[in-house]
């Protein structure tokens, strides 16, 4: 029987010559004939998307924060999409009457919340960039985007307000209204008036255009609808201009793809809203459930209570980062292993026979209803009972996670690819198929991906085994880097985007992510190291959270920054009768070699190459 193979050979591979390397053949998705989807009338902008789904679903839940009842959290409590949509209206009229339309840069800076949502929809309906701000780039980035960026308006988490003060005076050349998501001081307010800013509380942003009406512009498809910076490997933030029509073909191909393998979101599914929508991973996902009139329910902003808030909203999609799902992992493999010795025999025969079905073609909703409900069904409702798609994205996610959770979540397990240049979505990996295990996927649809050769890595596009960068072309391609167009001719080459990423394409047309063009290391004895992929075998250790290896071509070692796990050293203290606070622990040699033994343990377990496993110097950082 043929293998399935998810793409199509769209143009012929180049050969290399004059100093340009060879490139591999162009791939689509089998799902899509063109690069572009079929239009859909009046679909043209984010705030379409919108529109429309307030059209469709006016009374279905939309936004939705738990109440606290007396200092404890109570029930989801929702807005609709009409109450939401009168809002963003009111907050649109108000943004128009302090003066801002078409082209303006709004900063939204702070968590997820309603408020977040309803600013960015504002935007979108009177055509100004919504430009995220966050300070996880590293110190005064939020200063850096604002006048980069040009920011003159920006709406603010509460909390967030002491740190975007220190932004001034630089940041009031640019910056003249500023809008809290909750209440303002009177000390706030007058320091902000003397750098001759107004100020608001969001109750009295409201009223500023509560008697007045504006007209919303005609926006294209080729707007830029957002500006979202990005760190790169050296030097400032870059900002990423995002169009409309990048988002609305990324939400067109997922679609797609789900309609292809029969799934497909609908207005009864429900997301938790966790990661920053400061990033385009999630601020695409949250586009995707607006468009189909999903709830969206926001979480406290404690990853502590995380999973409170899961099991309080029942979400039926959950996207996470690798972290997030090792640390389920881990639990559920603790859990697992301190039980008694009939719960592990049980759960064990159970796993082994639902692998075992699941590897011979059977969905993984048909392998083993019976352990379903009675052995896996705890897990199922541990994330609330109702979950059935769990995408990873933003990070390679493990292989020995990926495949754990593919048989015991009762959920596909999606795994997949994008960067903020890409608008999120390159590649996806699709439910129900299991040769996709330690794979990001075939291309989503709607977008084109070659692999082009690096001779001095010893990658081959043309090879039998095609290896090579990632290039990725079509809609959803950014549209540069904002006012850095030297930096977007070095990345943009003939209408592809080089990801800097390494892939390498299987027989069924899966791409597999085995190196990094940027973050090579040659060390002093000749060998290239790439460091993610010892990273990737490293924090395989129990003992380990994170880590992070660095090297460079004046020494012929590595160095490796280990975040120990606290759960792990907590239990081999005790084992060891050692009495200590966990940073204490962490300054314990005794630590120290336990932990260079666990690395030791790993390297030699996965065969790493000696000169990688045995020159680590490791530092424990906390």
């Amino acid at each position: 029987m043929a293998e399935k193979r998810f793409i199509v050979e769209v143009e012929k591979a180049t050969e290399g010559g004059e100093g340009r390397p060879s490139m591999g053949p162009v791939y689509r998705s089998i799902f899509a004939d063109d690069l572009l989807p079929p239009p859909i009338e009046g679909l043209n902008t984010c705030w379409d998307i919108f529109r429309m789904s307030v059209e469709k679903y006016p009374a279905r839940k939309m936004l939705g924060v738990r109440e606290i009842v007396n200092g404890n959290p109570g029930k989801y409590k929702w807005q609709t999409y009409k109450e939401v949509y009168d809002l963003v209206m009111n907050v649109g009229n108000s943004i128009r009457a302090c003066g801002y339309g078409e082209g303006v840069k709004c900063g939204i800076y702070g968590a997820n919340c309603p408020e977040w949502i309803v600013s960015m929809e504002a935007c979108n309906a009177h055509g100004l960039y919504c430009v995220p701000l966050y300070d996880t780039l590293g110190a005064g980035a939020v200063e850096f985007i604002i006048c980069h960026a040009e920011v003159s308006m920006a709406f603010v988490e509460e909390k967030k307000i002491p740190e975007l003060l220190k932004t001034f005076p630089n940041a009031g050349k640019y910056l003249k209204t500023l809008v809290s998501f909750g209440k303002v001081t009177p000390e706030q307010k007058q320091e902000v008036e003397e750098f001759g800013l107004a100020m608001y509380s969001w109750d009295e942003f409201l009223q500023v255009g509560h008697n007045q009406s504006f007209d919303l512009p005609v926006k294209k498809k080729s707007d830029v609808c957002t500006i979202m910076y990005t760190s790169g490997t050296t030097g400032d933030p870059k900002g990423v201009l995002i169009s409309n029509e990048s988002i609305i073909t990324l939400l067109a191909g997922i679609q797609q793809l789900l309609k292809s393998c029969n799934e497909k979101l609908n207005e009864k599914d429900v997301y938790i809203s966790y990661l920053p929508l400061a990033h385009i991973f999630d601020r695409v996902i949250e586009e995707a459930m607006i468009m189909h009139g999903a709830s969206i329910g926001f979480w406290r902003g404690d990853v502590r209570l995380l999973l409170e808030d899961i099991g309080e909203l029942r979400p039926t999609i959950f996207v996470a980062v690798p972290r997030v799902l090792d640390r389920v992992y881990n639990g559920l493999t603790q859990k697992i292993s301190s039980g008694s010795f009939m719960k592990q025999t049980m759960f064990n025969f159970a796993y082994s026979y639902k692998l075992h079905n699941m590897t011979k073609g059977q969905n993984h909703n048909e392998a083993s209803p019976l352990f379903d409900r009675i052995v896996f069904n705890k897990v199922k409702q541990g994330l609330g009972g109702n979950v059935r798609i769990i995408l990873s994205g933003a990070a390679p996610l493990s292989r020995h996670v990926e495949g754990f959770l593919r048989v015991v979540t009762c959920a596909h397990i999606l795994q997949g690819y994008g960067l903020t240049e890409t608008c999120a979505g390159t590649f996806v990996s699709l439910p129900n198929e299991k040769d996709m295990l330690g794979t990001v996927g075939p291309p989503v649809p709607y977008v084109d991906v070659r692999l082009e050769s690096i001779p001095e890595m010893g990658y081959d596009a043309l090879a039998t085994t095609p290896r090579g960068e990632i290039c990725v072309r079509g809609s959803t391609v950014f549209t540069g880097y904002y006012k850095r167009e030297d930096l977007t001719k070095e990345v943009m080459i003939d209408g592809w985007f080089h990801t800097g990423d390494i892939g390498e394409w299987l027989p069924n047309g899966t791409m597999k992510i085995i190196d990094r063009k940027k973050n090579i290391f040659k060390l002093s004895q000749g060998e290239y190291v790439a460091v993610e992929n010892l990273e990737n075998i490293y924090v395989q250790a129990s003992s380990v959270e994170s880590i992070w290896v660095y090297g460079n071509s004046f020494e012929s070692y590595l160095v490796a920054i280990v975040n120990p796990s606290k759960q792990a050293l907590d239990k081999w203290a005790e084992e060891n009768d050692i009495t200590a606070d966990f940073n204490s622990l962490c300054e314990d040699s005794r630590t120290k070699s336990y932990i260079i033994g666990e690395l030791t343990k790993i390297a030699k377990d996965k065969k790493v190459y000696g000169y990688f496993s045995n020159s680590l110097y490791y530092t424990i950082y906390i």
